[in-house]
């Protein structure tokens, strides 16, 4: 692993971290554990629904930048299958903030050409959630400037086992030869297609693991912990981000010489 001098970029602005930004080694698609809404809100005083309604501010901003910078894909967790273990009161905030977030940015989405789309065991999502989540995909299937996933309902090991029940159910039909079956036919099944994997996954608030989260996308992946709780994610700790990324030498298995060559 190749070392590199550390060198402070506190002192740099925006504009002068962007500019250190290789156009040519930007992900195509990155992916967030959006985590320290709660936390932020109770060092606060505020009640823990006030950390996800701010953490709304630092989406739009991805957002922007993503577009900015020409990021393909943003694939980002909003709620797990296990946050349904949370209190009902809590539960019900998130599913109605879920349906003010898309009732009133899906404008904005089709102005910027954003395609969003949902993944996860929606069946779960109460019927006006739902209601919400499905006409904004319809909305902007066609956009194509950039994809927005939404993780809902959604659990890294149910996408896999529901995976296998679709590829089960097409090769009992006749429709897919057992011999056929690889990687990448089996990476059809998931939720994600047809997205490529993610080439960075950040997670916010000091904590490091994946939580369930695209369990098979992540294989390759690049990971990004940082401290700082979602709501203080803004455009600043994502160029940051960015060029702690583009420090890293993706070999996938292979040598240098093997890439090089």
């Amino acid at each position: 692993m190749r070392h590199q001098p550390v060198v402070s970029l506190d002192h740099l602005s925006e504009g002068e971290l962007a500019a250190k930004l290789d156009p040519e080694l930007l992900p195509k698609h990155v992916a967030v554990i959006m985590d320290g809404n709660g936390r932020w809100a109770e060092l606060r005083g505020l009640p823990r629904i006030e950390g996800h309604r701010e953490g709304i501010n630092s989406v739009r901003e991805m957002i922007s930048l993503c577009l900015e910078l020409g990021i393909q894909a943003l694939t980002i967790y909003a709620f797990s299958q296990e946050n349904w273990n949370r209190p009902s009161q809590e539960i019900n905030a998130l599913m109605g903030l879920l349906e003010h977030y898309l009732s009133t940015e899906r404008t904005g989405l089709i102005e910027q050409q954003v395609r969003f789309r949902a993944i996860g065991r929606l069946e779960l999502l109460p019927p006006s959630a739902r209601h919400w989540v499905r006409r904004t995909e319809q909305e902007t299937a066609h956009l194509d400037k950039m994809t927005l996933t939404v993780a809902l309902s959604y659990g890294g090991r149910s996408e896999i086992v529901d995976a296998v029940r679709g590829l089960l159910a097409d090769v009992q039909a006749g429709a897919i030869e057992g011999e056929r079956i690889d990687e990448t036919l089996f990476q059809q099944y998931l939720y994600t297609h047809p997205l490529p994997d993610p080439d960075l996954l950040i997670r916010t608030s000091g904590e490091t693991r994946i939580s369930n989260f695209l369990l098979w996308q992540l294989a390759y992946t690049e990971l990004c912990f940082t401290p700082t709780l979602w709501p203080d994610f803004r455009r600043r700790e994502f160029l940051l981000a960015l060029l702690e990324y583009q420090k890293r030498e993706r070999r996938f298995g292979r040598i240098l010489s093997a890439i090089s060559s």
